[in-house]
C-alpha cells in the first residue's frame, strides 16, 4: 500500500470558519491534534471520510447528485447520521455494537474527527464513515429524502445565551430537515443535559407535524454515557433524550 498523502488542515479549518448560511449551529474550534491523531487523520480520511464543503475531497455520487451511501459503504445497508459525534467514543461503541446498521458521523472539530478514524481502526469498524463540515448542509444538499435509517444529535450545542438561541440544532426548521430525510418509521434522537434546551427539544419534535413523539424518555440502552454527560451527571445534571418517529 503506498503511504498516506498527509491531509491539507488548513483547508479544514478554512472550510469549519467559512460563513453558512443559514446560521451556524456550532461553535469553530481550534485545538492541536496530537502525534497520534495527525496520522491517522492522514492515512485514513482519504479512505473513510469525505468533505462537505471542499471538492479537493469530494464523496461519491448517485446519478441525480446525492451522497451514494452503497458506493461510500461498500454495501446497501439502513444509514444512521451522527450529528456532532464529539470525540468520537459514544459513536464508535454504538457502530460496533450495531453491525447491520452503517454510521455517517459529520464533525467541524478537526481532533474530534481525527479521533474517531483512529477509534474506528482500533476497533475494526467497516461500518463507520467520517464527514467533516456542517451536517444541515450535508443533509439540506447531498442526503436524498427517505434516505436514513436514523439521525442522532447527542449534546449539541445548548447556545444558552437568550439572543442565541436561533442557533441551536433543535428548531423546527432544521427538524423538519433532518426528518424528511428519514425513511417512514425511522427515527431522530437527540438528547442534552441543559434543563431550557430539553424543554425546547420536547416543545420542537412534539409540534413537528410529520413526527410521532412521546416525550422525554429515559435514555436507551444503545445510547451509552458519553464522557460529557458523566461530568454533567458528576455536578448533579440530569440528562433528557427525546425520540421521535417518522410517520407516514
Amino acid at each position: 500500500m503506498p503511504p498516506a498523502t498527509p491531509v491539507d488542515r488548513d483547508l479544514f479549518r478554512q472550510a469549519a470558519a467559512r460563513p453558512h448560511e443559514p446560521l451556524r449551529t456550532y461553535h469553530p474550534r481550534r485545538a492541536s491534534l496530537g502525534r497520534d491523531r495527525g496520522d491517522a487523520l492522514d492515512r485514513l480520511f482519504g479512505r473513510l471520510g469525505f468533505s462537505v464543503h471542499d471538492e479537493a475531497a469530494p464523496f461519491p455520487r448517485t446519478a441525480d447528485g446525492m451522497l451514494d451511501t452503497a458506493a461510500l459503504f461498500g454495501r446497501t445497508a439502513p444509514v444512521v447520521l451522527e450529528i456532532g459525534p464529539g470525540m468520537g467514543e459514544t459513536t464508535a461503541a454504538m457502530a460496533q455494537a450495531d453491525p447491520d446498521r452503517d454510521y455517517l458521523a459529520v464533525e467541524v472539530h478537526l481532533p474530534g474527527l481525527a479521533n474517531l478514524l483512529l477509534l474506528a481502526e482500533r476497533l475494526g469498524l467497516t461500518n463507520l464513515r467520517v464527514a467533516h463540515g456542517d451536517a444541515l448542509e450535508l443533509a439540506r444538499t447531498a442526503l436524498a429524502p427517505g434516505s436514513l435509517d436514523a439521525v442522532h444529535a447527542f449534546f449539541p450545542d445548548p447556545w444558552p445565551k437568550a439572543r442565541h438561541h436561533k442557533r441551536r440544532l433543535v428548531q423546527p426548521e432544521h427538524v423538519a430537515l433532518l426528518r424528511s430525510r428519514l425513511r417512514v418509521g425511522g427515527t431522530l434522537h437527540v438528547a442534552t443535559d441543559w434543563v431550557p434546551y430539553a424543554e425546547q427539544m420536547v416543545e420542537v419534535l412534539a409540534a413537528d407535524p410529520g413526527l410521532d413523539s412521546a416525550g422525554p424518555v429515559p435514555r436507551p440502552e444503545h445510547r451509552p454515557v458519553t464522557k460529557f454527560e458523566a461530568r454533567a451527571l458528576a455536578t448533579g445534571r440530569a440528562s433528557t433524550d427525546v425520540i421521535a418517529r417518522r410517520r407516514a
